[in-house]
């Protein structure tokens, strides 16, 4: 990204997110080849978890992803996970920002982090891709799903993350694990999310595989080449585990099911559509890509998808109630809730 390009997706740094400028530079001078002040620290919009800055300094511009402030529920924000898996893909055809340096010392700018090169490319809020040729949202969106399927091609004991996570038996971790987090997060009750916790179990698709899946796999976190219809890196792996591949799917495909702003993003002036493939098309991508032949069952990892994201945004909603949530958005998000866990329920039955 130009300077100007980041400048205009970053705002000053929130309160409640300060960083200690002095003692990071100071840090990076000593522990980041190459580094070089003064350094200049804006932070990113974007990032409902785990807050993201950009930094500036007198050579190269990076960006840094740490954990939140505040009490966190346990297991989530690692970013020592993210920092890890992008390393790993570093040596496959998966395109990832160059993972450049992992700090652990809580002590530096008061959470662990990670640095990551600044890739340049653009980077698109909404799913239909405003402001490029009708042309142009083919390919881009037949590149999404050729890279989501390279993604899980993957050899996970070739590139040394065969330990990344638990092998097999992924959705019946996955509902328990998100059913906790929601349960951990509650502010109120969505009947839904009660409904969903006891069917999904129970319907579980027969059959298992295992690959890397990215967790939050969506236009707002693909980097496309500045000019080219092609994506440059996948960020934010927070979400990231050994898992099967068709929730990552599913998940990409949810903006075929939901409004816009269950997805909290904002419509634009451009509403131009052309060229941008429906669902059928879409899948029938990925699975030249992956190499797949059809997929059953797709309405179970829809509404497990569907879940997991009801999950997610209620912790972001209990987060932005306490006050340290890493987005703007937050206290928004538990409509939003309660609006994706119905559309998963409606779906199912």
């Amino acid at each position: 990204m130009s300077s100007a390009s980041v400048h205009s997706q970053t705002t000053a740094i929130r309160q409640g997110h300060e960083i200690d400028r002095d003692r990071l530079e100071r840090y990076l001078a000593d522990a980041l080849e190459g580094f070089r002040g003064p350094l200049e620290i804006r932070q990113f919009e974007g990032g409902q978890s785990n807050p993201t800055y950009f930094l500036r300094a007198s050579a190269a511009q990076y960006v840094l992803r740490k954990k939140p402030p505040g009490q966190l529920l346990p297991s989530a924000h690692a970013v020592e996970r993210e920092y890890r898996v992008m390393r790993a893909l570093a040596a496959t055809d998966v395109p990832v920002p160059p993972a450049l340096l992992l700090c652990d010392d809580a002590s530096v700018i008061g959470t662990p982090f990670f640095i990551m090169g600044c890739v340049a490319g653009r980077v698109f809020r909404q799913p239909h891709l405003p402001g490029v040729s009708a042309a142009d949202r083919a390919a881009m969106y037949a590149d999404m799903g050729g890279v989501l399927g390279r993604l899980h091609r993957v050899n996970v004991e070739a590139i040394g993350v065969a330990d990344y996570g638990k092998p097999g038996n992924y959705y019946a971790r996955q509902i328990g694990r998100w059913g906790q987090q929601y349960l951990a997060a509650k502010t109120d009750e969505i009947p839904s999310m009660d409904r969903l916790m006891e069917w999904l179990p129970a319907h579980i698709p027969p059959g298992d595989e295992t690959a890397i899946v990215h967790g939050d796999y969506r236009v707002e976190n693909l980097i496309f080449h500045p000019t080219e219809p092609r994506i440059v890196a996948i960020v934010d792996w927070e979400l990231s585990t050994l898992g099967h591949p068709l929730a990552d799917l599913a998940y990409n495909c949810l903006t075929y099911y939901l409004p816009m702003e269950a997805l909290g993003r904002v419509e634009t002036v451009d509403d131009d559509r052309s060229g941008l493939p429906d669902e059928q098309a879409y899948v029938a991508a990925y699975l030249r890509g992956s190499g797949r032949s059809d997929i059953p069952d797709w309405n179970f990892y829809l509404a497990f998808s569907m879940f997991r994201l009801a999950s997610i945004l209620q912790g972001v909603y209990a987060r932005g109630l306490q006050g340290n949530a890493a987005s703007s958005y937050a206290l928004q998000r538990g409509a939003a809730a309660r609006l994706i866990a119905d559309r998963a329920w409606d779906l199912i039955s």
